[in-house]
């Protein structure tokens, strides 16, 4: 009888394309799974998608509060919709999304979490797409955020990251095997009750579905 690998990681959760594809994907090694609310114009959007998933998956979530990020830092992201630029995710415009460092302090709570909890890895559902705008999704910063996280634990925590030279076309290929329903997932950084479809990333998130061969109704 094959063995069941064990429940040994944690995953980053956002509700969005990746991160679900990630739950779904890795869903026999996921012992919990974690929401970071910080106060993001489409939060509560997200943070449905995130308990609708985990729970048809049967993994526990937990959310982590990170809400000085929306009370002190800069960012489009945290300013409400009319804040949000037009226009593809690669343009310049786009720079006013970020939020600074979002991901090294995600990643620096969920490597905490993995130590308190026993558990051997952090996940976390960068891709290739975010490369150009978002420097905390880049292969250097990843490769320097593992090193950090194993270094910083007793246990020498891992962080894995492998979509990150994949393509977000190429992630909802790999979800569309695997049988997710996208109609479950949030992108819109405008935070409204359906997709706006004209943001960079509800443009990218329309590519990536057409690229994979994907109709749902947004």
């Amino acid at each position: 009888m094959k063995k069941e690998p064990e429940k040994d990681s944690l995953l980053v959760l956002s509700g969005g394309m990746d991160s679900t594809t990630m739950l779904y994907d890795y869903a026999r090694r996921i012992a919990v799974a974690v929401y970071c609310r910080y106060g993001a114009n489409h939060e509560s959007r997200e943070l449905e998608c995130a308990r609708y998933n985990c729970s048809r998956l049967n993994i526990p979530l937990r959310e982590i509060d990170l809400s000085f990020i929306g009370g002190n830092f800069k960012s489009s992201l945290l300013e409400g919709a009319d804040a949000i630029p037009e226009g593809n995710y690669d343009d310049l415009s786009m720079k006013s999304t970020v939020v600074p460092f979002r991901n090294g302090i995600m990643l620096a709570a969920a490597a905490g979490l993995a130590e308190s909890l026993g558990l051997k890895r952090v996940m976390i559902a960068n891709h290739a797409g975010d490369h150009a705008i978002y420097p905390d999704c880049r292969p250097g910063f990843i490769a320097a955020m593992a090193l950090a996280i194993s270094e910083g634990t007793y246990e020498h925590v891992e962080l894995f990251a492998p979509y990150t030279s994949l393509t977000k076309g190429e992630i909802a290929l790999r979800g569309k095997n695997l049988g997710v329903d996208y109609s479950h997932t949030y992108s819109c950084y405008r935070g409204g009750e359906r997709h706006c479809g004209k943001c960079g990333t509800c443009r990218e998130r329309i590519e990536a579905l057409e690229f994979a061969g994907i109709t749902i109704n947004e």
